[in-house]
């Protein structure tokens, strides 16, 4: 797409939020200061019939249906925080999770057999029509040739398509967003725009999903917070995944939370710790967990699907996230504070106690408190402004982690309304921090360093430099020597720290 037909699909956006009364919506005018009240009075003249009908998170669902995936994506992550957008308006949002208008079933076996290059009867004895369609795919039950019941989740025809020029227009939109906007340039609205674009990119291709889902099955099945279907290999292809069938009922099925005999605490707790498990123990996790990926059954068992966005962490951004949950568990803002500069979170120039005591500010007046005593916006609007104090920058690689984090904690409160997220997050984080930080690990940690500066050294010495220069007093190898000394040195004290 050319940029002049993105930048006539953003201001087509523009103009169809402005014409349904979803961009500053008349709910929301008691808010408003009076200058942009004055705007949203002047926008509102514009406004079409749609603008009368329904509830501002129905208006808004309807909008970004209209608009395609991209917009879709960013209503179900609205859809997950009750509790900074009000109920009704999560709820108006949530058909956008796996409620939308389905395409033919006839559409999808043509889609089937053209990805597979066999016909849908060779592997499938039965195949249904969809129950459940998305931004970018729709679900169809099957049954395979053994009488296995299966999930066969197939693209959308064209999609592909739309989503290229969906991310030509958000491009745009996040670099007008950049240079009009002074205050957002800390938040990189480009560099987060691409990480979206890249996510969602790779969402088009199955083959990666199956491989994301079969490699999140093994990680799920050493902590057992949480369980996802076995993928059948032999009908994936790279428009089509084949599942077994998940157990339980669809979370975003009003009628999940009334199952008898279900405990929604330990639900709300086993999906925190799934996630933070994932995170931190293993680096990679499921990315995309609103209630619309997520099933239940009594008393507490939590079974995942679609696993087309799954996010990676390295060592140090592991390391990191577990010593900021665990100094915020532990109320010491000081940690929290030289880890946040430590990272590069915060710009070096910046006092680490002055950042502590903004942290103290933000962190006291919710700890220990209930879920339904905390106004979530008021302490992201808390945050917010602190962030903007002392230059934090979004960091780009955090992207996925800080969109999971704030889904699933949406989704646990609405499991579980008073639900205490920091008791739910101590277990996991406490044993990350006694395995991670012992002595035993950093001894570890300092061997293999060691390890890595011998043989790198060793590299050095075995490969001549081209043309060497040979001078009568030349040092080079005395160095190398030293430093293979210094790394020998510091291999024996990390042995004895471990052996202490």
């Amino acid at each position: 797409m050319s940029g002049l037909g993105a930048f006539a699909r953003l201001t087509g956006a523009a103009w169809l939020l402005v014409r349904n009364d979803a961009l500053l919506p008349r709910e929301l005018d008691p808010l408003l200061a009076p200058p942009v009240r004055t705007l949203a009075d002047a926008l509102r003249l514009l406004a079409g019939p749609g603008a009368k009908q329904g509830r501002a998170g129905q208006r808004l669902a309807r909008t970004l249906e209209q608009l395609g995936p991209v917009a879709i994506k960013l209503g179900q992550l609205l859809s997950t925080r009750a509790d900074i957008f009000g109920a009704q308006f999560a709820q108006d949002l949530a058909r956008l999770k796996d409620q939308l208008a389905p395409f033919p079933t006839e559409a999808a076996r043509r889609e089937v057999e053209l990805s597979l290059g066999r016909p849908v009867e060779s592997l499938f004895m039965a195949f249904g029509g969809p129950v459940a369609a998305a931004s970018l795919a729709q679900a169809h039950e099957a049954t395979l040739a053994d009488g296995r019941r299966v999930a066969v989740k197939v693209l959308r025809p064209g999609i592909a398509r739309r989503v290229a020029r969906d991310a030509e227009v958000l491009r745009l939109g996040a670099g007008l967003v950049e240079r009009l906007s002074e205050p957002s340039r800390r938040l990189e609205p480009r560099a987060l725009a691409a990480t979206v674009i890249r996510a969602t990119e790779l969402e088009l291709d199955l083959r990666l999903e199956a491989a994301g889902a079969d490699e999140l099955r093994e990680v799920m099945a050493r902590d057992g917070y949480m369980q996802t279907p076995r993928v059948v290999w032999e009908g994936v292809g790279k428009r089509v995944l084949t599942l077994e069938w998940a157990k339980g009922v669809a979370l975003s099925d009003p009628a999940a939370l009334e199952l008898p005999g279900l405990d929604r605490q330990g639900l709300a707790d086993n999906l925190i710790r799934a996630f933070l498990a994932q995170a931190l123990d293993h680096g990679v996790f499921h990315a995309d967990l609103h209630e619309g990926n997520l099933f239940v059954a009594a008393p507490a068992a939590l079974y995942a699907i679609d696993f087309g966005i799954v996010g990676r962490l390295g060592p140090d951004e592991r390391r990191y996230l577990a010593e900021i949950l665990w100094g915020f568990l532990e109320r010491d803002y000081p940690r929290v504070a030289r880890v946040h500069f430590d990272a590069g979170y915060v710009p070096a120039h910046h006092s680490v106690a002055e950042f502590a005591q903004a942290l103290r500010a933000v962190g006291e007046p919710v700890f220990g408190r209930a879920a339904t005593e905390v106004s979530m916006s008021r302490v992201l609007s808390q945050l917010f402004e602190i962030t903007a104090l002392f230059e934090m920058r979004l960091r780009p690689e955090l992207v996925l982690l800080q969109k999971t984090m704030m889904t699933v904690e949406g989704v646990a409160r609405r499991i579980c309304p008073d639900h205490d997220i920091w008791a739910a997050s101590e277990p996991v984080v406490r044993r990350w921090m006694m395995r991670e930080l012992s002595p035993v690990s950093q001894g570890r940690r300092l061997i293999d360093d060691a390890a890595q500066v011998i043989r790198g050294l060793a590299h050095q010495l075995e490969t001549p430099p081209p043309a060497p220069v040979v001078q009568p007093h030349d040092r080079t190898p005395g160095l190398l020597w030293f430093a293979l000394g210094a790394a020998l040195s510091g291999l024996a004290f990390a042995i004895g720290a471990v052996l202490r």
